[in-house]
């Protein structure tokens, strides 16, 4: 058999197992942490946006831990420090946790440039006509800033994505660590992980042609 030959029979038979993981974990991973994490954002922006000290602070130190630590860091961090306390999560809790609290840190920023981007005569017109706090961010901010904060958080969202391939450090068993799994058997890593690779570039692609689309979609109301 020649190399070539070799490497095609490998890639073939890696292509299966390994688009399973990507749509069994890898997908379900990303789309789960970034939903929960977009909340956090959300309401930490809205927390840092508001007039109470207490509130501020907590969201300041909260994005401060969480953007200037590594991922990889929180991982272990949540996955293999916490059982030292008595908190121990299986591997599914643990990603989705430090997933979903990094994203909000990073997040909660562009959702707060976004609501801070609204003019501040719109707050003021709201409540000339007798609307609420809560009423004018949610009928009036809350459109414009969605649509102003989609490109960062699509950016987010792709970044998520590539991130999960982390979650195979604490033996959660993605599409990366499938990979990895197939690399140390047949000794092939390069073949396996350029798979891996193009699987990611592939999924990204199509990511970003939605994102473009979702943007088009919505500058037909600005």
């Amino acid at each position: 058999m020649s190399e070539f030959e070799r490497i095609s029979e490998l890639v073939l038979d890696s292509l299966w197992p390994m688009a399973v993981a990507m749509v069994q974990v890898t997908l379900p991973l990303t789309v789960v942490s970034f939903f929960l994490g977009l909340v956090i954002a959300v309401l930490t922006a809205i927390f840092r946006i508001a007039d109470v000290n207490f509130l501020k602070h907590v969201s300041e130190f909260y994005i401060w831990i969480f953007r200037g630590t590594p991922l990889l860091v929180q991982l272990f961090i949540v996955y293999f420090g916490l059982p030292i306390i008595g908190i121990a999560l299986d591997v599914w809790s643990a990603a989705i946790i430090t997933f979903s609290l990094n994203i909000g840190a990073y997040a909660s920023e562009a959702v707060r440039a976004a609501v801070l981007s609204v003019s501040k005569g719109q707050w003021e017109a709201a409540t000339s006509l007798g609307m609420s706090y809560a009423q004018t961010l949610r009928r009036i901010i809350a459109p414009q800033a969605a649509r102003i904060s989609l490109p960062p958080l699509s950016n987010i969202f792709i970044s998520t994505l590539k991130d999960t391939s982390l979650a195979a450090s604490i033996t959660m068993v993605d599409m990366f660590m499938v990979a990895q799994r197939i690399a140390a058997r047949t000794f092939d890593p390069l073949t396996l992980y350029v798979l891996a690779a193009l699987y990611y570039l592939v999924v990204c692609t199509i990511l970003t042609f939605l994102q473009a689309r979702l943007e088009k979609r919505f500058s037909r109301y600005v």
